[in-house]
């Protein structure tokens, strides 16, 4: 089954996603922003899309309106959306649950939402994407699980509760495992060395906890509780307070653990 969908957003997900779903045979009919400039790139990739600045989509031939926005935007965005009859309205958030779209006027809402980190430019395969999905109507959620398949191998139906759990760990497995990166970088930029010297550790010790578990990876000064270590380099961070903070909460962290 083939799709005309909207998609409203020009970030990140809508730059992956668009072309995602138009590649697997869907018709992108409109991409809107604020911005004409950046949904005119989006449309640009695309093969009939056009880009639009107006939320009057009630002559759309779309059949499914993605929102693709930041999530304090979403609440003001799905009021003030004109939709046709019988559309089905979604969002792509972790973090916001199915009833904000609740005082849309489209005749349908869901939830349809990709696990993943994206930054526009940077290639992403889709077909590696999990991606979350919720509606109340059962027809509904069984298009969104057509749509979902389309261009992913992975599809789960994951109630709201459920999905603000995983947006949780995800934020601890993905923003803040980064965060960590870029403060070894800073570490080591400040000391004049090269952070490449780094990056074959970060690569075992991410893939090393995927094969046998996080739990069991674990290595370090504070699993095998040398305490002369961790003082040391709390002497160290000595430079930066708060940084020296992190280091002592997640070391007792680990140790309590």
């Amino acid at each position: 089954m083939k799709f005309k969908i909207a998609i409203i957003g020009t970030g990140n997900v809508a730059w992956h996603l668009a072309p995602a779903l138009e590649n697997a045979g869907h018709v992108i009919t409109e991409v809107y922003g604020r911005d004409l400039d950046r949904a005119s790139k989006i449309t640009a990739r695309l093969y009939a899309s056009e880009p639009k600045i107006d939320l009057d989509f009630s002559e759309s031939q779309a059949q499914i309106f993605i929102l693709a926005i930041k999530d304090e935007a979403i609440s003001e965005l799905a009021d003030a959306i004109i939709l046709p009859e019988e559309s089905i309205l979604v969002h792509t958030s972790g973090a916001q649950p199915l009833d904000v779209l609740g005082y849309s006027s489209a005749s349908y809402i869901g939830i349809f939402y990709p696990l993943q980190s994206f930054t526009t430019g940077q290639k992403m395969d889709f077909s590696e994407v999990p991606l979350l999905l919720e509606a109340e109507d059962q027809a509904v959620l069984q298009k969104l699980q057509k749509l979902a398949k389309s261009i992913s191998n992975q599809t789960y139906i994951v109630r709201s509760k459920d999905r603000k759990a995983i947006h949780v760990a995800a934020v601890f497995a993905s923003n803040f495992s980064n965060h960590m990166i870029r403060i070894s970088e800073e570490i080591m930029r400040r000391q004049g060395l090269d952070f490449d010297m780094m990056k074959p550790l970060i690569i075992e010790t991410i893939s090393k906890s995927l094969q046998i578990g996080a739990k069991k990876a674990q290595t370090g000064p504070a699993i095998r509780e040398d305490y002369e270590t961790l003082e040391d380099h709390f002497r160290f961070l000595n430079f930066n307070p708060e940084l020296a903070e992190i280091y002592r909460l997640i070391s007792q962290d680990i140790i309590d653990s």
